[in-house]
């Protein structure tokens, strides 16, 4: 007899705990659980994106241990800060070494920097607070040396962020949905230019014109040539820009307060529209960039990955599922984010509870490295949020 929805959310919560266990070492949670594949693959060590965003899910998961676990692993980031303040992509505990990805890894930093605050607000560790002091400002430090000193949003290059075999470069969405709320979080300056900078640059469609000239020129290719206005832009570099859809950037956009009002429920009419929710939550762009694309990269055709409706170029992610029940949470859409969050559980328990990194976005096949830490925690938080705590702000 098939489970109930409640009974179905429930078994996913437990086995998400017990992942989360299973995956958990003394310096941290690991990316995905420990087999041959994960450790040819390097998923056995503790990344900063992962291991920052599994805190989310795991510091309010009720259980000590996986409390403990996600300490551990921010402390283990720490240690191995770079001299100029970045957190490494990941960390390899055993050989005790540190991976900084080809081109640099920016969201780790934002991530970690994150992490800390939401685990500090839920923890009484004072001594905790103080070990981070000097790491948290160094931290801040080297991202506001890769913040355009007019536009006050960071720069980066491609594939230099979680879609690390995607083509968005210059200023991207994803990158400053999370830089404004550090910003808010840290109370760094220039809050108000990241915000109007942000909304101008990344859906420069309506009637205002910006007095900084170098903006107005950014701005007027994507004016002349863009043809989807749905959501924000993915990335604006000169002269040419993604609008591919970036479900996740978008996603952070409402939940992080770039994106506020209007602008927030029309992306989310936009994202239902196009059934990114279906077959599962949520596939992580509207549409695939094809190999026919101006946008296209060699890169993206490496093992035949990253192709149309896989990986990051149109896949369903499960994680990032547990950020769409968020948004939809903060948008007062209960019912809803409860639909969704049982469809996620339904994803993950795919394969006998094989917590699949992603799944085809248009059949839903499960695919990648199973075991997925970040899938577990996210589930455990869009829970807590839905069932445990229903809250309009989760951030």
């Amino acid at each position: 007899m098939p489970l109930t929805d409640e009974a179905l959310i429930e078994r996913c919560r437990e086995a998400a705990i017990a992942l989360l266990h299973a995956n958990s070492t003394p310096h941290g949670v690991l990316a995905a659980t420990r087999t041959p594949a994960a450790e040819a693959r390097r998923y056995t060590r503790v990344f900063g994106r992962d291991a920052a965003i599994c805190t989310l899910g795991m510091v309010v998961s009720g259980d000590p241990d996986l409390h403990a676990t996600a300490q551990a692993g921010l402390l283990t980031l720490a240690r191995h800060q770079a001299p100029n303040g970045q957190i490494p992509k990941y960390v390899d505990a055993e050989r005790d070494e540190a991976d900084f990805w080809y081109l640099g890894c920016i969201d780790a930093t934002l991530w970690w920097l994150i992490a800390v605050r939401f685990l500090l607000a839920r923890s009484p560790d004072t001594d905790l607070a103080a070990s981070l002091a000097a790491a948290i400002a160094r931290a801040l430090t080297w991202l506001e040396c890769q913040e355009h000193q007019r536009l006050h949003l960071l720069q980066q290059n491609e594939a230099s962020d979680w879609a690390d075999i995607m083509p968005r470069s210059g200023f991207v969405l994803y990158t400053n949905a999370l830089w404004y709320h550090v910003k808010r979080q840290y109370d760094r300056p220039r809050q108000r230019e990241t915000h109007y900078h942000g909304n101008y640059l990344f859906h420069p469609f309506g009637s205002h014109v910006p007095d900084y000239r170098r903006l107005r020129v950014l701005s007027h290719f994507v004016r002349r040539n863009a043809k989807n206005q749905a959501l924000y832009l993915s990335f604006v570099n000169f002269s040419f820009f993604g609008e591919e859809g970036d479900v996740f950037g978008n996603l952070l956009a409402i939940l992080f307060g770039l994106a506020r009002g209007d602008r927030a429920a029309h992306i989310l009419r936009a994202i239902a529209a196009a059934r990114a929710d279906a077959p599962f939550p949520i596939r992580v762009t509207l549409e695939p960039i094809g190999q026919d694309h101006l946008l296209w990269r060699e890169y993206m055709g490496r093992h035949r990955q990253n192709v149309d409706w896989q990986y990051h170029n149109g896949g369903i992610w499960p994680f990032v599922g547990g950020f769409y029940v968020l948004a939809l949470v903060t948008r007062g859409r209960g019912i809803d984010a409860r639909a969704a969050l049982v469809q996620l559980a339904r994803a993950n328990a795919l394969n006998e509870w094989q917590f699949n990194e992603w799944l085809h976005g248009r059949d839903g096949t499960p695919a990648g490295m199973p075991g997925q830490s970040w899938n577990a925690a996210m589930f455990l938080l869009a829970h807590h949020v839905v069932c445990e705590h229903p809250i309009r702000r989760v951030f």
